[in-house]
């Protein structure tokens, strides 16, 4: 059955989270969530991107979250700061999500010195194997491994097929979504040194776990390898986007994001509240400071400041990325002036 809320229940709701303004009807009754270009009488909105601001003078809409300048409109709104914040958060007043049951699946395979917290939910065909420990609420859906040794916290979601290699760290409210691998073997060979450059490769052990923090999410087919010695280690509310790779023995700092298909070589340390946008590629063993950003497709070959934004491949300051890519399409035509032609 569909949700219905006021406006002013709707309010109430997002207040507890940040000063929110009602302008219009507390009355206005609210049965759903909606983009701006999409929303239907009975849905709210919201608009933090300029681009989208003429759309809310033309909504079907019955309510806005806006932020507390924007012009007025026909149809209610909700003054917040951070609209895009608020609009996520009435997204989870109006979304059913499934509800996973304690218990465990007949088929399941949970070794007896398993350590399983209150309310854990097992499902079909998934494997907890010897002396792992996991917290309060667990949902493992379907086929997914803990491996030997693991150590897991309160909360600990794991969609359809996601591993967990053996003992690594894991902490509270952590989700890992389907194809998910944490604690893999790190990408470790040393040449035999026994026929010059025509040598084999030996495999080097990956000895060290990976450690996740608390409130990390890693998202679909993303992996996170574990350190030949030392730890991998992933900061406190970090995000990992859909296939992206931290190679062994990195560092994450905490709330940093790493978007679709970001690679992050051994050794690296990236720092807090970072952003590396989709295809970053960043080298080992070198430093990105807290509250960096790298652009979309940029190759990051030495250390990068706190603060600073660069762009390309090599990577360097945004701005002058932006000149010279302006200049690089006038080249064909200085070429011709200097040819005298």
């Amino acid at each position: 059955m569909a949700k219905s809320l006021t406006l002013g229940e709707v309010a109430a709701a997002l207040g507890t989270y940040s000063a929110v303004s009602l302008h219009g009807s507390a009355d206005t009754l609210i049965t759903g969530v909606a983009g701006i270009e999409a929303a239907a009488n009975g849905q709210i909105t919201f608009v933090s991107n300029p681009k989208y601001s003429p759309l809310a003078r033309t909504t079907k809409a019955s309510a806005v979250i806006v932020s507390p300048d924007f012009p007025e409109v026909a149809v209610a709104t909700l003054r917040t700061k951070n609209p895009y914040y608020a609009f996520a958060r009435a997204l989870e007043l109006f979304y059913d999500a499934p509800q996973y049951p304690p218990g465990i699946h007949p088929t399941a395979v949970v070794d007896p010195s398993a350590k399983i917290g209150a309310g854990a939910h097992i499902g079909a065909y998934a494997v907890v194997a010897a002396d792992v420990t996991i917290g309060d609420d667990c949902v493992l859906l379907p086929h997914v491994v803990i491996y030997r040794g693991a150590h897991i916290g309160h909360r600990f979601f794991a969609h359809a097929h996601a591993v967990v290699r053996e003992f690594c760290r894991i902490g509270n409210d952590v989700i890992l979504q389907n194809g998910v691998i944490i604690g893999g073997d790190g990408f470790g060979f040393a040449k035999d040194g026994l026929t010059g450059n025509m040598g084999h490769w030996h495999k080097i052990p990956q000895t060290g776990p990976t450690v996740l923090g608390d409130n990390v999410e890693v998202q679909s087919n993303a992996t996170v390898d574990r350190a030949s010695v030392g730890e991998t280690r992933i900061g406190s509310g970090s995000k990992i986007d859909n296939l992206a790779q931290v190679g062994h023995g990195a560092t994450i700092g905490e709330d940093t994001l790493l978007c679709a298909q970001v690679g992050v070589a051994g050794s690296a340390e990236v720092g807090n509240n970072v952003i590396l946008a989709g295809q970053v590629g960043v080298v080992g063993h070198l430093k990105i400071g807290d509250g960096a950003i790298v652009t979309a497709q940029s190759g990051v070959g030495h250390d990068v400041a706190p603060g600073a934004v660069v762009s390309g491949s090599p990577a360097f300051d945004n701005r002058i990325w932006l000149r010279s890519v302006a200049l690089f399409q006038k080249l064909p035509e200085l070429a011709k002036k200097l040819r005298g032609k």
